[in-house]
């Protein structure tokens, strides 16, 4: 599996990261995540990320694999309550759950705190930055991170406080790419991306409901018709997935799922490596000639 540096943090990070929100929000058994994640583990996989608002995604990853803590790097998100008796983006609140995340994943340390997804006037007033600071000193957290999108993600870059970039891009998703990963590779920045093969909405049978996550996705794939998304569900599956890691700047591409096998047929779609400059800058074109104002990062 192919690794890389990422940003200045110095981590190496595999260009595949399991994401934990589909064993949380899709009920797996603690046997199930156990079979999956040890596989990838023993493969080379070294990215683990989830987040504390995930149901019980932290408690399974924890039970499952905190006995191997040594062999991979683990990202979780912190600043929705989710069952904590505090507002949500409260700096009281943030510590609260990194203390929490620490006890459901059984690690003494987080390698990247991410805040998840909040406003960038809440970003603004400095809170919440300062209470993930005041855990990095106090060694809980190696580094900190913002997940998110849009105009409140390119203030995270911009304010020099983060280590590291979570953002939606993929073939239907692009305004990251300008926007804030460009220039969070200049700020040597560490950059995951999410949804990293837009929900693999173009084999959706009938149009998902609106208020499914893949439902813009869908909408935006009708009107883009990538030639490629005809193909095989493996070839255009394994073309979405190349096109977001040969962005520039991006680190490792997560990527959820509760199927034991899965994950190891995802890096088999990447053994061709980057795609090719021709292929790759003909979705960039398609994108640009299609895309609506409104099209924005997706969150």
């Amino acid at each position: 599996m192919e690794f890389r540096t990422f940003g200045a943090t110095g981590m190496k990070v595999s260009a595949l990261g399991f994401g934990g929100s589909e064993i949380g929000y899709g009920g797996s058994d603690v046997s199930t995540v156990e079979r999956l994640l040890g596989s990838a583990l023993d493969a080379g996989l070294n990215v683990i990320d989830t987040a504390a608002c995930y149901m019980d995604s932290e408690e399974k990853i924890g039970q499952a694999v905190g006995h191997r803590r040594s062999e991979y790097l683990l990202f979780t998100k912190c600043g929705h309550a989710s069952g904590l008796p505090y507002p949500d983006w409260d700096p009281e609140l943030v510590t609260a759950s990194i203390d929490r995340s620490l006890k459901r994943l059984r690690t003494d340390h987080l390698d990247l705190i991410q805040l998840h997804s909040c406003s960038r006037e809440t970003l603004e007033q400095g809170d919440v930055i300062h209470a993930l600071q005041r855990a990095r000193d106090a060694g809980k957290v190696r580094f900190i991170g913002y997940s998110g999108d849009r105009e409140a993600a390119r203030y995270a870059v911009t304010c020099g406080a983060f280590d590291a970039l979570q953002t939606s891009v993929n073939i239907a998703d692009q305004e990251a790419i300008d926007l804030t990963i460009a220039l969070a590779e200049k700020r040597q920045m560490g950059v995951i991306a999410k949804r990293p093969v837009a929900n693999v909405a173009w084999l959706a049978e009938v149009e998902p409901s609106k208020e499914a996550y893949s439902h813009a996705y869908w909408e935006r794939l009708q009107e883009l018709r990538y030639d490629f998304l005809s193909h095989s569900a493996s070839d255009s599956v394994g073309r979405a997935l190349r096109f977001t890691l040969t962005i520039p700047g991006v680190h490792t591409a997560i990527v959820g799922t509760q199927s034991p096998d899965r994950w190891q047929q995802n890096a088999d779609l990447l053994a061709p490596g980057a795609l090719d400059a021709n292929d790759f800058n003909a979705i960039r074109t398609r994108f640009r000639e299609v895309a609506k104002p409104d099209w924005t990062g997706q969150t």
